[in-house]
């Protein structure tokens, strides 16, 4: 609740024109809890799925390993329809998509079935993880974008957690079903939102245009901006140069190594041979994950976007290199049964870390520095990255542990939140309270 009253007294005197905004991202963020609970479905689903489909531990690797293949696939199909359909209706297919995965999911009886529903699954996660970002930043003014902005993440974290605490009570097919529900409420409640003033002004379509900005709550004066910064349908040197600061982002955001953390979070816990629940400790994981996004939330148009990214690395490098040397002394068969709570509390200060910062800005600043002209194809390319990158950490992660142990998996990581702090410092830009426009003009001088 103090949340939204900070978001709403930001303008003063103009709390009604933020209330729409508010509306529209509460609505099309539905989609990240959905997102949320795709990707953390496979940890608790594994075992119970392995010995109901009678599967093999590789067979089984590919059900997890398959999602990020087939958001991959979505990211790069999906930048034309982002396009051609519009941000809203690249969302509501997207929805659709994840509707029938899911039921595939439910009625699975092999795992053949079951890889094509987590292909179909991952094409929509692909697909909302570039279509999100583009909509928020073409529709909320830059006073509460940062904060809003950081919606989908939030939303996000909650489908993660609400996935890990069912996945306690419920098997892997009724998670499925969970999973199937949850994609209802937002068939329902997108056609209340309009779509993006600037696609519209792409298209021409102004009087539209006209009546998207009314509903956000834009004064007149916003469509005269729009007119007055229609893109250029040219490339240049600096939206490559633009295109690879989000590559870079999209680079450190993977390997920071969350999702390898995400995707066996459990299996880590067993690993630690701790006397703590895995299931329980997993849970926490999750519950951190999602509380911490706020205090990104709060801070992000605060502190600004670079200040919480260098934290985020600091803390990430500082926890995987504890975790690293935990698991190097119990693979030296050190007696550690002092320090079981270690690897939990560390855990905790990982995800923290990750969840305001590295988690939900690359997401932001894609939407924000892009230029118009590209922003559709870039945050195709940029998603497709990103997952590909994802792809390839999931499923080498299990085998480096068991070939070099967890600790090198640990260090390996934090070598590379060193390494982002660097490229944090040349690269990236500070996009804090500034319009779209604004910062177009600044990378395309600079």
């Amino acid at each position: 609740m103090r949340l939204f009253n900070r978001l709403t007294n930001t303008m003063s005197g103009q709390k009604s024109q933020i209330f729409p905004q508010i509306l529209a991202t509460t609505i099309v963020s539905w989609l990240s809890i959905i997102v949320g609970y795709s990707s953390a479905y496979y940890s608790p689903a594994e075992s119970t799925m392995i010995t109901d489909l009678n599967m093999t531990k590789n067979e089984a690797s590919w059900v997890c390993s398959l999602l990020p293949v087939g958001a991959l696939v979505g990211s790069l199909s999906g930048g034309p329809s982002l396009d051609w359909l519009g941000r809203k209706g690249t969302l509501i297919l997207t929805d659709m998509f994840f509707l029938t995965a899911w039921c595939i999911n439910y009625f699975s009886t092999n795992c053949w079935t079951m890889y094509t529903s987590r292909i179909l699954n991952g094409l929509s996660v692909g697909i909302a993880s570039f279509a999100l970002p583009v909509y928020l930043a073409e529709t909320l003014e830059p006073e509460i974008r940062g904060r809003l902005g950081l919606f989908p993440t939030a939303f996000g974290n909650f489908g993660i957690l609400l996935c890990f605490v069912t996945g306690s009570v419920f098997e892997w097919r009724g998670l499925a079903g969970i999973g199937a529900l949850l994609t209802v409420p937002f068939l329902g409640a997108v056609w209340v939102v309009p779509e993006t003033p600037r696609w519209y002004m792409s298209k021409r379509r102004v009087q539209r245009a006209q009546r998207a900005l009314q509903w956000f709550g834009y004064s007149d004066k916003g469509l005269q901006d729009l007119n007055q910064n229609k893109p250029k349908l040219r490339y240049s040197k600096s939206h490559l140069k633009v295109l690879g600061i989000v590559l870079g982002l999209m680079f450190f955001q993977q390997f920071s190594g969350i999702n390898a953390i995400i995707f066996y979070t459990t299996r880590i816990f067993q690993e630690a041979g701790s006397s703590l629940n895995a299931s329980l400790c997993t849970a926490i994981i999750g519950l951190v994950n999602f509380i911490s996004t706020f205090i990104a939330a709060i801070l992000v148009d605060r502190l600004g976007r670079k200040a919480l990214m260098y934290t985020s690395s600091a803390v990430m490098a500082l926890m995987l290199a504890v975790l690293g040397l935990y698991f190097y002394l119990l693979r030296q068969g050190v007696e550690l049964g002092s320090l079981e709570w270690l690897p939990l509390s560390c855990f905790i200060f990982y995800v923290l870390g990750f969840s305001f910062g590295w988690g939900p800005i690359p997401w932001l600043m894609m939407g924000e520095i892009l230029p118009a002209v590209i922003r559709g194809q870039a945050a195709s390319i940029s998603a497709a990255f990103n997952w590909s990158c994802t792809f390839i950490i999931t499923k080498t992660f299990p085998l480096f542990v068991d070939s070099v142990g967890a600790h090198y998996a640990f260090w390996f990581f934090c070598i590379f939140m060193i390494c982002s702090m660097v490229f944090l410092k040349l690269a990236v830009p500070e996009t804090k309270k500034r319009t779209l426009e604004d910062i177009e003009r600044i990378l395309a001088s600079s």
